[in-house]
């Protein structure tokens, strides 16, 4: 199902079809060290994490994670949306892009779209977002979406930056 498009992407909710592109992301290197390794080493677990997280998570709370692929090729590109974490008060922006994407403006432009997506059609007036300390890329991308630095916060074992964006 489609959430929404931008001048150059699609934003779409994931598919258990969606295993391949995701067990590539989850076991890129950058993911492992920014995020945290998820333990998906095959399909099967692929299907298992998309079940268990943003297919999960759209039957709780009518959104998640997306699929952002290439509006003209229809190729996946990374993954953007909301999550919900039991140590945070409010949904979680996280984003994640295959490496030979990065740079070239699209984890910012499926970030706007997500965010306003997630104002205009699920209430959320205020959403935060997680980022490595080193993470110089998505601290700097975080700045520039208009979100403030409010601290630090425990994730995955390790010291996060704590960032929060309002839209009052």
């Amino acid at each position: 199902m489609e959430i929404c498009q931008t001048e150059r992407l699609k934003i779409r909710r994931v598919e258990e079809s969606d295993s391949a592109f995701i067990l590539k992301l989850l076991n890129e290197e950058a993911f492992i060290k920014n995020i945290t390794d998820k333990n998906v080493r095959s399909h099967q677990d692929a299907i298992h994490y998309l079940r268990d997280g943003p297919i999960s998570d759209y039957t709780e709370f009518g959104f998640g994670q997306y699929i952002v692929s290439l509006k003209d090729s229809d190729i996946p590109i990374g993954m953007c949306g909301f999550l919900k974490r039991d140590v945070l008060e409010y949904h979680d922006l996280g984003y994640a892009f295959l490496h030979e994407f990065w740079s070239k403006g699209y984890a910012r432009e499926a970030s706007v779209a997500v965010l306003n997506d997630g104002h205009k059609n699920h209430g959320l007036n205020i959403v935060v977002a997680l980022t490595s300390l080193d993470n110089r890329g998505s601290n700097n991308l975080l700045k520039k979406l208009g979100f403030s630095l409010k601290g630090r916060n425990e994730m995955n074992g390790k010291t996060c930056n704590l960032y929060e964006y309002s839209f009052m």
